[in-house]
């Protein structure tokens, strides 16, 4: 039970908190650059753009220096997620995880579940909120848990995704 709650915090915290990699030191552009792309020369910074601070970001060409972080050991990464199946509190397999939606390139907004479907025919797409999963590591093995059932999984609003692209 300890290694239940521990987890769950973790990734409660991951999931759903900020990145941990934060350049607090970055101060975000002037409002005339907030939504300007431009190409660098060589060897030039760019701030960010305005409202990330700290996250991935859609561009180009790569513009800001690389940092590196020190991750915690109990951190749960994307791998070990991405195709785990996800369990109800009767052990019933309701889902599988197929990735993770990603909000301003720094926060997981949501996690992508597929439901129903048979041999991949027929499934569909939900997307659960990264605070109603529970994880639990037993002899080494991660499974993920929602208090929920199939019925409830495949009546949620549809979320309109094509994994290949």
């Amino acid at each position: 039970m300890k290694t239940l709650v521990a987890t769950t915090l973790v990734i409660g915290a991951l999931l759903a908190g900020p990145a941990l990699a934060q350049d607090k030191a970055a101060q975000p552009p002037a409002p005339a650059q907030a939504n300007q792309m431009k190409t660098p020369s060589a060897g030039t910074e760019m701030p960010a753009p305005a409202g990330n601070m700290g996250g991935m970001t859609m561009a180009e060409t790569a513009t800001a220096k690389i940092k590196f972080v020190t991750a915690k050991p109990a951190e749960v990464t994307s791998s070990k997620l991405v195709g785990k199946n996800l369990y109800n509190n009767k052990n019933e397999n309701v889902g599988e995880i197929e990735d993770l939606v990603i909000d301003n390139g720094k926060t997981v907004t949501g996690v992508v579940v597929s439901v129903g479907g048979f041999l991949g025919m027929g499934e569909r797409y939900v997307v659960v909120d990264p605070s109603s999963i529970f994880l639990h590591k037993a002899d080494g093995k991660l499974k993920a848990m929602v208090d929920t059932d199939k019925d409830a999984l495949k009546n949620a609003p549809e979320f309109k995704y094509n994994k290949n692209s």
